[in-house]
């Protein structure tokens, strides 16, 4: 976990009751499931292998090694999760070197959180290279505080990540909202205690008490967080 927090950002305003913003990473701010599903086909066709597009819902959202794990177990493929694990990050730190697309909407959230100082922090799988990568074309001023999936001793869909995260900002996970596109990272948020918003990108997710479910980051504002959690308390 990376963290720049300044004492003017430990908290909101007063009085309001959200106190931080927790945004996963890959299909939620930047446009990058698609990448990394080109990078597993493209990684296990140079090892002989064909990937069946049924598999790509079983391996998003969650940790490497569970992908990798799943995809050498269904494909038979004779490498192990560490060697795979290098291969993928390699393929993929390449693939995103040129630029990472943002998802609609989340540069004018990203710009409204950061005028009103809304702590606010980057939770991902992916691995710190990989996050470091993406921020360095997003904008690492954005993040007071960044978890990696290899910082953590479990990853999403565990609630270690988000749980670190608040605390990290001081804050109660009660109050946070958290933004996910995955089954596996609400799951994540959730346990965490967290308030989500879900915004679907390779499977469907359906609304349920804490949550709420919407078509893209448009339709999310700091009022919308902010009355997210206010009304959820």
């Amino acid at each position: 976990m990376t963290s720049t927090i300044p004492a003017s950002l430990s908290r909101t305003a007063e009085g309001a009751a959200l106190q931080a913003v927790l945004l996963d990473m890959d299909g939620t701010l930047v446009d990058t499931e698609g990448f990394w599903w080109d990078v597993e086909r493209e990684v296990f066709a140079d090892l002989g292998h064909t990937l069946d597009e049924a598999w790509r819902e079983m391996v998003v959202g969650g940790p490497m090694t569970r992908s990798a794990g799943y995809l050498i177990e269904s494909t038979g493929a004779d490498i192990t999760i560490p060697e795979v694990t290098v291969l993928l990050n390699d393929r993929f730190e390449k693939r995103i070197g040129l630029g990472v697309p943002l998802m609609p909407g989340a540069a004018r959230l990203l710009a409204e959180l950061g005028r009103h100082r809304i702590p606010t922090a980057l939770v991902s799988a992916s691995h710190r290279r990989i996050i470091d990568r993406v921020l360095d074309s997003v904008g690492h001023h954005h993040f007071a505080l960044t978890v990696a999936g290899d910082e953590v001793t479990r990853t999403k869909p565990h609630p270690e990540p988000y749980l670190a995260a608040a605390s990290g900002f001081g804050a109660d996970p009660r109050l946070c909202a958290v933004i996910e596109d995955t089954a596996t990272g609400v799951a994540a948020a959730e346990a965490a205690g967290c308030r989500v918003v879900a915004v679907p990108s390779v499977s469907p997710i359906a609304p349920a008490p804490g949550r709420v479910v919407v078509g893209s980051l448009e339709e999310v504002d700091l009022a919308f967080l902010r009355n997210l959690v206010t009304e959820m308390r």
